[in-house]
């Protein structure tokens, strides 16, 4: 008879044996689970890195594309300047071509005699030269000259219609003539000739003449000496040093008001001089001759006084304009 015992053990150890294998596929499912999911994640790493790959990829075409349309920009902006400056160009040469032709013109013209267009030209250009040599310059000599050359051009015009400008061109020449020379440069010498007579001025008041004294004068003379005060003359060789070279600055300012024909200022720096000379020289015979000529010079003129210069210019382009 069979064991009933016997058996238990075997069932035992094929259920322990069912165990293990469930335990160990279980094991296996994990495991196989825990790769899978590392695999995944590993992908979806190397996905998200590609990604930002291309992303920054993308940003740096973008970048790139941006550069060139920039530069596509600024070549265009540049572009359109200069056809501008092309455009400009070619209507300055368009005016240019018209006033040419125009000019030529004029010139064919039988009506309007070319030769005399010329010279009237030229007659305008003298004595517009005349006018700036006086207005910018002051020379006199050289609008003088201008006005002979233009009187000269206007001579070789035979048209009766300019009897009349060269009457005023002649007046205006005569009125030019008699002026002389110019008063601001006459100003500038007599300013010149005061300033180098002012060191021979006596510094201090001259003795009286024995003839003139009364006769107590003469007899008590020698014990008591009595010598007149310099008032408010300056008698300190610093304060005196001082006061010349204010002066000096005062005749500068006045020389700098004639260069500019102010004749306020011109005025004003010869009072301010004026008042110097009483402060650094006593009275004298001398000093009164110096400050009349000093109160001269002040009325002197600066400016030329001629109501009929640039009549014949004026003349002379209103009869071309009526033509």
């Amino acid at each position: 008879m069979n064991d009933p015992t016997s058996s238990v053990p075997i069932r035992r150890t094929r259920s322990g044996g069912w165990w293990l294998l469930a335990v160990l596929l279980l094991a296996g499912a994990g495991w196989w689970g825990w790769q899978a999911w590392q695999s995944r994640q590993a992908s979806a790493q190397a996905q998200v890195a590609d990604a930002e790959q291309r992303v920054g990829l993308l940003e740096e075409s973008l970048d790139a594309l941006r550069r060139d349309q920039r530069s596509q920009a600024q070549r265009l902006q540049q572009a359109d300047a200069t056809n501008r400056v092309l455009r400009d160009e070619l209507l300055g040469i368009g005016q240019r071509a018209a006033l040419l032709e125009d000019n030529l013109s004029r010139l064919a013209d039988p009506d309007r005699h070319g030769a005399q267009a010329l010279r009237l030209d030229e007659v305008e250009l003298l004595l517009t030269s005349a006018a700036q040599r006086l207005d910018l310059a002051s020379d006199l000599d050289g609008a003088r000259r201008s006005y002979a050359l233009a009187a000269g051009v206007l001579d070789g015009i035979d048209d009766p219609a300019y009897l009349s400008l060269r009457q005023t061109l002649a007046q205006e020449r005569a009125a030019l003539d008699a002026v002389g020379a110019d008063p601001r440069h006459a100003a500038a010498g007599k300013l010149e000739a005061f300033a180098a007579t002012l060191q021979a001025l006596p510094q201090r008041r001259r003795a009286v003449e024995s003839a003139d004294l009364s006769w107590w004068q003469r007899a008590f003379g020698r014990i008591v000496e009595i010598r007149p005060t310099q008032g408010n003359v300056i008698v300190e060789p610093v304060d005196r040093g001082a006061g010349l070279a204010a002066m000096q600055l005062e005749l500068t300012l006045a020389r700098a008001a004639l260069e500019r024909r102010d004749a306020a200022a011109w005025r004003t720096a010869l009072a301010r001089v004026d008042a110097w000379l009483t402060r650094l020289w006593p009275d004298s015979t001398e000093l009164r001759a110096r400050r009349d000529k000093l109160r001269s010079l002040q009325a002197q003129p600066l400016t030329l006084d001629l109501p009929v210069l640039g009549s014949s210019l004026q003349q002379l382009r209103a009869l071309r304009g009526a033509r």
